[in-house]
């Protein structure tokens, strides 16, 4: 590709980006789902995975508590979010002009156009799934890594592979994403075209280095303390879901289909959503037969193989049959919770729809320029989802906490105890909101917060697991006495709002002390909390696992400068 194709890739990548999500750097934090910023967050047990609670949201938490240390926790979540979907737009465009050449700069600026203007980038961004979108960026780049690894292995395509996958593993479910990546793009392709001792070194080596990036929540889910195991009764919760107008096959077919009816752009809450399917779905179906003429060009092969396999197996899940498999795998297989949101891997499925779309530029080439044909392809794209824009239709939106949440940051040291909410459970609904997230304090707090990890979706509680968090909570419900409490590790309990009356926690925060009493928070202290916390031995090993991690994408960038100097070089002996 010549700097000028760079460019423009680049600047069409950004712009679309930020058409999304220039709304979020209003001054205030991203407060809403799964989404949770704040001023600065901390390097506690929980933030390397160590905690009660499973790792979900490793290294990501660790990485935050530390560039927050230096920039505003606030400012490093928006920045990172458009980085993700930037890189996604340069990463889908890059395969489209190594996969297609024939598609030329138009069908280039199309796959971009397709990776970042979805259905499944909406719901994301609406359900608060920010990190994830780096694994969904990272699926292209794997793609490409996986050709030159292909071709020349050796220490550059190895460790830019490397770096892409240690960037699809800032949360768990990227780090899968990138594996079945892995596999379609480079092991299937090398084990059907390498003699066996290349394709078994090639396959080798590629998942030693899977391995080596997904380390940090790897090794915080065998030393952590939280369960390995997940609810069953979630399964059927974050099943996919069919849209007005689709059945659950058509909704993924649109990239959409997300459990959560609340996550979803309001373009997508009617029958409207089947036009915006069948849009999408004629651009594919025209690019398809170009597409199967390359039928034997891995990257083709691969991402054809992925999308087939993703919404088929999706669907089978949102079946009966399919949910009762899901769910004895839940219970029994540790791990296997990482896979019940089944909407997540049709993310798998986007590299055909943007080589597809590419291929429907080049074939259009028939009749009409390229120029044109690119344009009608971007609108049937863009027009059926206009509130993608703007923080997706400004449903993503910033908030501003009361003073009360940084005066008790303040008030709640480490080393004292941990820390105990009330209300229970997981959901939020704060006033300052005005949408539903999960607690900031977790990652507010530089002591380390107890929870359940129970989350209650559509009026059912889901994933209460039996911990010292369960423990402390029952006994804290119970009205027993601060001294139990603290024997369980806890030195403080935060109240959000106002404590009833009649509340069964109140004998024992009556017995308790407080330490401060705000209009929206009170702050209660625990007298003799006994220190509870991971051993040496165990941070020592997370924390070697994080910083191989951030190791493995400095490589990457190492690679990349090495590169771009024998490219450059090349150039002047050839001059």
């Amino acid at each position: 590709m010549t700097r000028r194709h760079w460019i423009t890739l680049w600047l069409t990548s950004a712009t679309l980006s930020l058409v999304i999500t220039a709304p979020f750097f209003r001054s205030g934090y991203l407060l809403i789902a799964d989404m949770v910023s704040t001023p600065r967050s901390h390097l506690t047990d929980s933030a390397i995975g160590l905690g009660v609670g499973a790792p979900r949201a490793v290294p990501q938490d660790w990485l935050i508590a530390l560039t927050s240390q230096v920039v505003d926790g606030g400012i490093v979540v928006k920045v990172l979010t458009t980085l993700a979907l930037i890189l996604a737009g340069v990463g889908y465009g890059r395969l489209v002009r190594v996969a297609l050449p024939g598609s030329g700069s138009a069908g280039m600026l199309i796959g971009t156009t397709v990776a970042i203007w979805n259905p499944y980038v909406a719901e994301r961004l609406l359900q608060g799934h920010w990190s994830l979108l780096f694994g969904y960026a990272a699926i292209a780049w794997i793609f490409l890594c996986a050709n030159r690894v292909r071709r020349h292995p050796g220490y550059i395509p190895y460790s830019m592979l490397a770096a892409w996958l240690a960037i699809a593993g800032l949360t768990p479910t990227g780090s899968m994403l990138a594996l079945f990546t892995l596999v379609a793009a480079l092991l299937v392709p090398v084990a059907v075209s390498c003699p066996h001792r290349i394709a078994a070194k090639i396959g080798g080596v590629a998942l030693a280095i899977w391995v080596a990036s997904a380390l940090p929540w790897i090794m915080a889910s065998l030393l952590g303390s939280g369960s390995a195991t997940s609810d069953p009764d979630s399964v059927a919760i974050f099943a996919a879901r069919a849209e007005p107008g689709l059945g659950t096959f058509g909704s993924l077919l649109g990239l959409g289909g997300i459990w959560n009816a609340d996550a979803v752009p309001a373009s997508r809450t009617s029958v409207w959503a089947a036009v915006a399917t069948a849009a999408l779905l004629v651009v594919v179906a025209a690019g398809v037969p170009t597409l199967y003429r390359r039928r034997r060009n891995p990257p083709v092969a691969g991402a054809a193989g992925l999308a087939t396999a993703s919404i088929v197996l999706i669907t089978l899940a949102s079946t009966d049959p399919g949910i009762a498999v899901l769910e004895w795998a839940v219970d029994t297989v540790p791990g296997a919770g990482l896979l019940r949101d089944t909407q997540k891997w049709v993310a798998l499925a986007v590299p055909l729809y943007a080589l597809a779309a590419a291929a429907a530029v080049q074939a259009s080439r028939r009749w009409v320029p390229g120029g044109f044909a690119a344009v009608v392809v971007a609108v049937l794209i863009v027009a059926p989802l206009p509130d993608l824009a703007w923080g997706v239709g400004n449903k993503v939106t910033v908030s501003t906490y009361p003073a009360d949440w940084q005066q008790v940051a303040g008030h709640i040291p480490a080393g004292e105890g941990d820390v105990l909410l009330l209300p229970t459970g997981m959901n939020r609904l704060y006033d300052f909101t005005g949408h539903v997230s999960l607690d900031p304090a977790p990652r507010l707090l530089r002591a380390d917060v107890l929870q359940t990890g129970e989350l209650v979706v559509g009026g059912r509680a889901v994933d209460r697991t039996e911990s010292r968090a369960t423990a402390a909570e029952s006994a804290l419900l119970s009205g027993a006495s601060p001294a139990e409490l603290a024997d369980l590790g806890v030195g403080w309990v935060l109240v959000e709002g106002r404590l009833a009356a009649d509340s069964p926690a109140r004998p024992t925060l009556d017995a308790a002390t407080e330490v401060f009493d705000g209009e929206d928070l009170r702050v209660y202290w625990i007298e003799g909390a006994r220190t509870v916390s991971a051993s040496t031995i165990d941070r020592v090993a997370v924390w070697s696992a994080h910083l191989l991690w951030i190791v493995l994408i400095a490589n990457g960038f190492v690679a990349i400068v090495l590169k771009w100097a024998h490219r450059s070089t090349h150039r002047k002996k050839v001059r």
